[in-house]
């Protein structure tokens, strides 16, 4: 992978949906066709002093569909020992940021979406510019851009994917910064004395829309403590609940912002 230049597109073909599972991911990287990953990662070598020549260079040039079952079966044990294991976390965070940006593309447009994404962003008419050093235009024909969030790609903003894969714009999740934060502290006494502790705690935690799952994670609580807290929470007026593919989503309404952040909150 260089440092400038061109990555290998069959690694990380963008993904069909927001549901779609690691496995079935990995699955599309296994099955890919060795003539194109030859000629993928020919271009990615070219882009590193010395690699193209090298030993590995070599020998996955001329075995291109041996080195994409190893690059696939390194992938898989890079994501069980360093990505599974906070996946719930992860999951959430990219999750909460789909559903900030469709509303504010609802309410607002894509001139205040793009606008909201990265400061690199600009539309203008029907163009969209990344702030770059090269220059390097491409039209949609019609095709449409994936708007995809990740944990791991701050503070840059990625724009690709030649074809056949869809056109794609990768760009920092919302809350990245804050992702492995631990709670600020408990919930204020005031505010801990009118809803109970877990549920003043829970409240307080919900400064982005978030799971169950993750809620139980960030608090140190079981799910399903949490799931009876989100309930009575939500029957009282101060949750709203999302659908976003196979997860619910909870969110303060304005009274528990007010309970939260105002002088119960302070």
């Amino acid at each position: 992978m260089p440092l400038a230049g061109h990555n290998p597109d069959f690694l990380s073909p963008p993904p069909t949906g927001p549901s779609v599972t690691f496995e079935e991911e990995l699955a599309r990287v296994r099955s890919t066709d060795p003539g194109a990953a030859r000629e993928d990662l020919r271009r990615s070598l070219v882009c590193t002093p010395g690699a193209l020549e090298s030993e590995a260079g070599q020998r996955m040039l001329a075995d291109p569909a041996r080195a994409v079952r190893e690059l696939a079966d390194l992938y898989e044990r890079a994501w069980c020992v360093l990505v599974a294991p906070h996946w719930p976390r992860l999951r959430a965070l990219l999750e909460a940021d789909i559903l900030f940006h469709s509303r504010r593309l609802a309410a607002s447009g894509l001139e205040a979406l793009f606008d909201g994404l990265h400061p690199d962003l600009r539309w203008s008419g029907n163009t969209l510019t990344i702030t770059r050093r090269g220059h390097h235009d491409r039209s949609l024909d019609g095709q449409g851009l994936l708007l995809m969030p990740s944990a791991f790609v701050w503070p840059e903003v990625v724009g690709g994917y030649d074809p056949p894969w869809q056109p794609t714009l990768v760009y920092p999740a919302r809350g990245i910064g804050a992702l492995w934060t631990a709670p600020a502290g408990p919930a204020p006494e005031a505010l801990a004395r009118l809803l109970g502790r877990a549920r003043a705690d829970i409240l307080c935690a919900l400064t982005d829309p978030a799971s169950t799952t993750a809620l139980a994670h960030r608090l140190s609580l079981a799910p399903s403590t949490v799931s009876a807290h989100l309930k009575a929470l939500r029957g009282a007026g101060l949750l709203i609940a999302s659908r976003h593919g196979h997860q619910i989503l909870y969110e303060r309404t304005p009274l528990a912002i007010a309970l939260a952040t105002g002088p119960a909150g302070s």
